[in-house]
């Protein structure tokens, strides 16, 4: 495993394949390249989607995930990690199983995605309990959507959660609350944009806290730029799609 640069953190994300460019593992490279950090990928899906919903999924084979996984770390390495859709209770175990034995002491950020915004759903019961007794322990912080945390075991110790706010109305705006490890509680608001445009804003959220995690950063400052990030990426969405729009990674940038 190679020595990490201090100027460009070194990010895998372990997620599906958006053909449509908003999502999963498009999305995850746009933040991270955004963010000043190096994209690293193992593709559990390939999907055919766009922003009006998922028409076709083809799940990757466990081993072919795991193989990918293993390229990355035992070559150019990580300085943290990202989960988002796995899809199946094989690849679950296949990723829950190679990260603890490969991944030690690399902070991981896993987005639970069960389901897509438009209704697909992603993870069955027994991939949801494999998720829970195997994957979520081993992560730094787990990202929660309101819908998703229900069907969540809380709290895991040593895991933070971050319980996504953007389902739940509050007139505060958008109300991100972030649950310690160490049983500590803080809340990161925004203020709510009135717009369609917010496909993949969880895959990039959890991203863009990986990349803060993979800089070194403390938890709450890397939740803290994440949604400063997803914000303005949502304020100045380009309005593709007739759909659910993507968001404008690459705000702030020429």
């Amino acid at each position: 495993m190679t020595v990490s640069s201090a100027r460009m953190p070194r990010i895998l994300s372990i997620a599906g394949s958006d053909s449509g460019g908003g999502a999963g593992i498009q999305a995850d490279i746009k933040t991270a390249t955004a963010l000043g950090a190096y994209a690293m990928t193992a593709i559990t899906a390939v999907t055919a989607q766009d922003t009006t919903g998922v028409h076709a999924v083809q799940l990757m084979p466990p081993e072919l995930v795991r193989a990918q996984i293993m390229a990355c770390l035992e070559d150019i390495g990580a300085d943290a990690i990202k989960t988002g859709m796995l899809g199946s209770a094989e690849i679950v175990d296949v990723v829950s199983e190679t990260l603890a034995k490969h991944a030690k002491g690399i902070p991981l950020v896993v987005d639970p995605v069960m389901a897509s915004t438009s209704g697909t759903e992603f993870l069955d019961e027994r991939a949801l309990n494999l998720l829970k007794r195997k994957l979520i322990p081993l992560a730094t912080l787990v990202t929660p959507n309101d819908i998703e945390v229900r069907k969540l075991s809380l709290p895991v110790p040593g895991v933070s959660f971050l319980v996504k706010g953007g389902h739940r109305e509050d007139v505060r705006g958008v109300v991100d609350g972030l649950l310690g490890a160490d049983g500590s509680y803080r809340e990161f608001i925004a203020p709510r944009i009135a717009t369609t445009n917010t496909h993949g804003t969880g895959c990039s959220l959890a991203m863009a806290i990986a990349c803060g995690l993979g800089r070194g950063m403390a938890l709450a400052e890397a939740v803290a730029q994440a949604t400063a990030f997803v914000h303005e990426a949502i304020r100045t969405a380009p309005g593709f799609g007739c759909g659910k729009g993507p968001l404008n990674h690459m705000h702030g940038r020429s």
